[in-house]
């Protein structure tokens, strides 16, 4: 067989071309092979570089370590660590530890803490810089003319003419300390704020002295003692100014220590009663105005006096320090105004006009509500604690009741055995009514039996004085009903009531 036949052998060019490809090629491998510990290289030599920085950095962090406080010295070595190599443990054992900073050190390193050193600076260039203006009236002290008619009794003299708004508010606070004879607790704020710190304080001592003892479950009694009420003479109340006349009105201030004077003398005057000196806190006088009976108003700002032969009365008040005269209220035609009371609520006024008239005026307004009249002449009067009702004693021995807001006539009855009415008075409690006559006999009635009867029977008659019985009053417990007769001197008795009787049979019976 014949061999086939080959094609043309290849030249030198196309042999030096393909010597160059294959070269190429395992140049290129040799470059893939070698890429990969190129990298590793530079990756080795930038985290020798980085760990060159991080000992630089330490190394500086110990020097200033070197330079600064112990206190710093410490915060830096638990925020970086004193070394390259800190355990996990031992951070978080020295974050836990007791370390301690004192006070300048702790502020100074909250201030660092909290603002920058920018942020300081600022803030210092900031609070240093002054307003760019300023209003001269704002500093100014207003004035107050004292000349004006409401203000001319706070000037003590002619050179006080204009004060300030300071000057004159002190003025007041002592013109109402001298009328209440002192601070009144209420607005006394110290000892408010004492008072209250003491009563939290003593609150766990009480809890425990509950549990040793069993004398705080047992109150004690709002009634008085039993036995003999013990009783001392103290020092007169007006001692320093004694009264020019009779003596008409003595009346205690509804809430402070301080007790009123009035009489013939046309004077009225107000005593601090504190059991030694009594001093006299002030006196107003009247002109022309003997005085026929005085009383504080229900709230204690005011004083209403009537005179002995006037139709007008007065109104003073002691906060304002002024005295204003009622010359006449409109629709009360009466020759003189003399006796008068004042509803427990201090909303009404009730006037004793001249053949059996009462008026109702407004404590208020100091105007007429209404009238009422009782048959002959109305001697005495007096209110219900709630102030609902009206007693009326005449002086033909009948007690009329009025309804306050009808003004009608609920009820009449006789007083047994009066021969001329003198007075009448009704017990805190609603529960009884005494009535005082001439005879100087003062009977006593339960409120729900005068309501029904015409004729009622008194539970108890008390003839102790031999003159006539111009005043009755009771305790503010209903215990005691006190009887007095100015007709003689000490002719004052003090009685027990019924009330009392029965409190003490039934203690006796829970015992």
């Amino acid at each position: 067989m014949q061999p086939a036949a080959r094609g043309p052998s290849p030249g030198p060019a196309a042999k030096k071309k393909k010597r160059t490809k294959t070269t190429m090629k395992k140049t290129n491998k040799t470059a893939k092979r070698l890429q990969p510990s190129a990298e590793a290289a530079a990756a080795e030599r930038a985290a020798a570089e980085q760990a060159a920085e991080e000992a630089a950095r330490r190394a500086r962090h110990l020097k200033a370590l070197s330079r600064a406080s112990g206190a710093e010295r410490e915060l830096e070595e638990l925020v970086f660590g004193d070394s390259l190599n800190v355990e996990e443990d031992e951070l978080l054992q020295r974050l836990a530890g007791p370390q301690r900073l004192n006070a300048a050190e702790r502020k100074s390193l909250q201030k660092d803490s909290s603002d920058s050193e920018v942020e300081n600076e600022a803030k210092g260039k900031f609070s240093s810089k002054k307003p760019a203006w300023v209003d001269e009236d704002d500093e100014a002290e207003e004035n107050v003319d004292m000349t004006h008619r409401y203000r001319k009794d706070f000037m003590k003299s002619d050179a006080e003419k204009v004060l300030t708004k300071k000057k004159l508010k002190r003025r007041l606070e002592e013109q109402f300390q001298r009328a209440m004879g002192g601070v009144p607790a209420w607005a006394d704020l110290e000892n408010r704020k004492k008072s209250k710190r003491t009563a939290s304080d003593s609150d766990s001592d009480e809890d425990d002295d509950l549990l040793c003892r069993t004398g705080n479950f047992i109150s004690n009694s709002e009634f008085l003692p039993r036995g003999i009420l013990k009783m001392r003479t103290c020092l007169p109340a007006n001692q320093e100014r004694f009264a020019n006349g009779k003596l008409v009105t003595v009346q205690f201030h509804p809430s402070a220590q301080v007790v009123m004077t009035a009489g013939h003398d046309r004077s009225v005057s107000l005593f601090q009663v504190d059991g030694i000196r009594n001093p006299r806190i002030q006196s107003i006088y009247l002109e022309s105005f003997p005085i026929y009976k005085a009383c504080f108003s229900v709230d204690g700002e005011q004083v209403i006096a009537t005179g002995t032969h006037h139709k007008m009365f007065f109104v003073y008040d002691m906060m304002s320090g002024s005295i204003t005269p009622i010359q006449k209220v409109r629709g009360v035609e009466e020759r003189f105004l003399r006796n008068f009371e004042v509803s427990p609520d201090g909303s009404f006024m009730l006037l004793t006009g001249t053949s059996g008239y009462l008026h109702l005026l407004s404590m208020k307004t100091k105007e007429l509500i209404g009238t009422m009249k009782v048959n002959g002449r109305c001697t005495a009067s007096a209110f219900t604690p709630d102030s609902s009702k009206i007693y009326s004693y005449s002086k033909e021995g009948e007690v009329f009741i009025w309804d306050v807001r009808s003004r009608k006539c609920l009820h009449k009855f006789e007083d047994e055995g009066s021969l001329e009415g003198k007075c009448i008075a009704v017990s805190k409690n609603n529960q009884y009514v005494a009535c005082g006559s001439a005879s100087g006999v003062v009977n006593l009635y339960t409120t729900d039996v005068c309501l029904k009867e015409n004729h009622p029977k008194p539970v108890k008659a008390i003839m102790n004085l031999v003159t006539s019985a111009t005043c009755v009053t009771f305790n503010p417990t209903t215990e005691i009903l006190a009887v007095a007769s100015c007709e003689t001197d000490e002719a004052v008795k003090l009685a027990e009531t019924l009330f009392r009787f029965l409190k003490k049979i039934q203690e006796k019976m829970d015992q």
